[in-house]
């Protein structure tokens, strides 16, 4: 039976991470157009290191009408960390349907799996494409969901599933408001924001409404799953500053710094990352025992267990 377990209150012997600084590795950012001769199926922002290696790949997927760049910080800090980061614009407009945005998801991954890649990186940097972390934000947050429970043919085999305040959008409806009903075998990870519910100036739609935001995500999945909310930012809050103005104008934000928010959201994904790409869980265990060694609270962390 699925048990929920609560962070605890630090031990005497303070737990350590790194991973809420940056990392020590150089990262190289890329963007390939799909009229690079390489060929990919959408435009790519690619953040790599530089040190010769193979590394394990994470697929993120940007939220509603938000350009992929505006990520950039985000994905360097994990980049930096160890791991090769492919994030496709999957469409630029308003009308593009979900299952539209999973077909081109599905595509990437094809392009990815043959070999496409490879041309687009550093000298002597390798992706391993064994070893594969699905992920995005907010509507993106939903399509990597909707990905890895088979709603389209992705031509990779992922790992491990993170969703940053997904939100569920009109096609496809993956959400059944059953508890632990997504069939889905592989860990999850679901990171959630406390302002994301509200309504701006109290008359805007909500950013993540309740019963199509995080915590029905996070409900609907099978163990292992963790969950990290951080109750005091918004819906928009990890992008970097000046990106999407016009949409940050419409979700609440949280009043802090965004800098120490993209650290605490960075340094989560690295952790779970190393935990289940790389078998090494000592940082997520440490986070989950001492919620304060994050740069921006997290209250509360929940890890389900079979």
């Amino acid at each position: 039976m699925a048990q929920i377990l609560v962070a605890q209150p630090a031990l005497p012997t303070a737990a350590k991470t790194n991973v809420f600084k940056e990392g020590q590795f150089i990262v190289k950012c890329t963007r390939v157009e799909e009229s690079d001769p390489s060929s990919p199926p959408k435009p790519l922002l690619i953040i790599s290191p530089t040190t010769q290696a193979k590394y394990p790949l994470l697929l993120f997927f940007h939220g509603f009408m938000i350009h992929n760049t505006s990520y950039a910080l985000l994905l360097q800090h994990i980049s930096s960390h160890g791991y090769i980061v492919v994030a496709p614009q999957l469409y630029n407009w308003m009308g593009t349907s979900g299952n539209s945005e999973l077909e081109f998801a599905a595509a990437v991954t094809s392009w990815l799996s043959t070999g496409g890649l490879n041309s687009s990186l550093p000298q002597k940097v390798e992706a391993d494409l064994h070893n594969v972390a699905v992920s995005g934000h907010s509507r993106g947050g939903k399509a990597a969901f909707a990905l890895a429970l088979g709603h389209a043919c992705p031509s990779l085999k992922f790992s491990l599933l993170l969703g940053l305040d997904p939100v569920e959008g009109i096609d496809p409806k993956i959400l059944t408001n059953v508890p632990r009903s997504f069939d889905l075998s592989i860990p999850v990870a679901v990171i959630g924001t406390g302002l994301s519910d509200r309504r701006k100036f109290g008359v805007l739609p909500e950013c993540s409404p309740n019963g199509r935001n995080h915590e029905e995500f996070f409900a609907e999945c099978k163990p292992p799953c963790w969950y990290f909310y951080a109750k005091d930012y918004g819906h928009m809050d990890m992008l970097d500053e000046g990106a999407e103005l016009m949409l940050s104008f419409m979700c609440v934000e949280g009043k802090g710094a965004k800098a120490p928010f993209r650290r605490c959201v960075g340094g989560v994904f690295v952790a779970v990352l190393r935990a289940y790409l790389e078998g090494k869980s000592e940082d997520v265990q440490a986070i989950a025992g001492q919620p304060s060694l994050a740069p921006t609270p997290l209250d509360p962390i929940h890890y389900i267990q079979a």
